[in-house]
């Protein structure tokens, strides 16, 4: 099984949204129709970094470490010089 941890970027307000999931396309579905409280109203948001884990523990860890402020600071390096958005993965 694989895990994700997505990084969202609200148009809106430029915070970014970090969380995970098993179904990373629906789960991307389900915040650009509004469904998911905490980014109804940030919207629309833009798929801005993602990493897989194989572990449901893993992918927890590394979520919670990315809304820390080590993770805050690491993301902001790592998508400073990013230009186009994530590909999907099929």
């Amino acid at each position: 099984m694989r895990y994700y941890v997505y990084v969202l970027k609200s148009s809106r307000d430029s915070k970014n949204y970090v969380g995970f999931t098993k179904d990373l396309k629906r789960r991307l579905l389900e915040h650009g129709r509004g469904q998911v409280q905490s980014t109804k109203h940030r919207r629309p948001l833009e798929l801005v970094y993602y990493e897989v884990s194989f572990s449901r523990e893993d992918a927890t860890h590394r979520e919670k470490y990315l809304k820390s402020a080590y993770g805050k600071r690491y993301l902001k390096n790592r998508l400073k010089n990013q230009s186009v958005g994530v590909l999907l993965p099929e």
